[in-house]
């Protein structure tokens, strides 16, 4: 990880205030007390395997929301809802094929992110064209908006495409945008670019990939050649102050397992920005991508799908995480 030059920088910020601990959680790959000796019990790493219990499950919308030991999904009181809340976000990525586009906007509370489907490399095309495209209007109509006025995802998601596919642009695109309008995040995906919504340190939502099978993500592309815009997963969440949302490629989520992602908690509670965080994750991502061995929320899902198959490891692809601190201005 320490050789990426993308997150370099954040490195060398959060390094005198890293405990081992943390190192080990992140694995930062450098750690102040000497590694243990082959055999020897690793404590830092006992250590955080205390302080790190399985994450409790989510609560569909239809659970009981008193069980112990459950998260409630969404709920917000009424002090909550009056908050005038804010969007602080930043972003790492680490290209493969650079096919990944993202954008953001704080004062109009918007992020996106998109991922150019790799198969029309194969046949000759321009991979990125579409994802790029889709990237470019969405943020451009944005910036036309009058300040304060709320953003639908959708309906900017839709824009973008049709002005996308006008364009002619080649190729096919995952595609996410997601909007903060007073308490209330709104969402419209379609594919596998995904997002998590952590408060407290536990994952409360987790979009869930929209797949025609395994590995063959929806998508976005020219009439006749992709998914309908229609089929796009649009929703909402209430969110508070201190809530942090993750969005990314599968290149995040197709290596990274969400029990991992919820060690966001750690440098947060360290002070770490959203930069900060953002470089960590993607980090952890490219480091996973590039192991032959270790299991993969990829290589995981690939056992279930042909259980013969012996395949480990992680999937090397492009990275793109954008992190969002959510905070109260009022």
């Amino acid at each position: 990880m320490e050789k990426l030059e993308q997150i370099k920088q954040t490195l060398s910020e959060i390094d005198h205030r890293t405990p081992d601990a943390l190192r080990v959680a992140f694995r930062l790959g450098y750690r102040v007390s000497p590694a243990p000796a082959p055999g020897e019990e690793d404590r830092v790493a006992s250590l955080v395997a205390s302080v790190l219990p399985p994450p409790p499950p989510l609560v569909s919308e239809d659970a009981d929301a008193n069980k112990p030991g459950q998260v409630p999904l969404a709920s917000t009181s009424e002090d909550d809802a009056a908050k005038v809340l804010r969007m602080e976000w930043a972003s790492c990525y680490l290209p493969d094929h650079d096919e990944d586009a993202h954008f953001g906007h704080d004062e109009a509370g918007v992020v996106g992110v998109v991922d150019g489907v790799g198969g029309y490399r194969d046949l000759g095309e321009d991979a990125a064209a579409f994802s790029r495209g889709l990237m470019a209007s969405a943020f451009m109509h944005v910036l036309a908006i009058e300040p304060g006025t709320p953003v639908c995802p959708y309906a900017l998601l839709e824009r973008a495409y049709d002005e996308t596919v006008a364009s002619t642009a080649s190729g096919a695109s995952t595609a996410v945008i997601l909007s903060l309008a007073g308490a209330t995040l709104k969402w419209a995906y379609i594919g596998d670019s995904a997002f998590a919504v952590l408060r407290g340190g536990n994952i409360v939502h987790r979009s869930r990939a929209q797949q025609s099978y395994f590995n063959c993500p929806f998508q976005l592309s020219s009439p006749g050649e992709g998914d309908s815009i229609a089929e796009a997963n649009v929703g909402e969440i209430a969110v508070r102050d201190g809530d942090v949302v993750v969005v990314g490629t599968d290149g995040l989520f197709d290596n990274v397992f969400d029990a991992e992602l919820e060690r966001v908690r750690m440098g947060t509670a360290q002070g770490y920005s959203p930069k900060n965080m953002a470089d960590v994750v993607a980090g952890i991502a490219y480091e996973m991508s590039r192991s032959p061995t270790k299991d993969s929320p990829f290589s995981t899902e690939g056992h279930k799908q042909a259980p013969g198959d012996r395949f480990h490891g992680g999937k090397p692809d492009d990275i793109t995480v954008v992190v969002t601190f959510i905070s109260d201005l009022s």
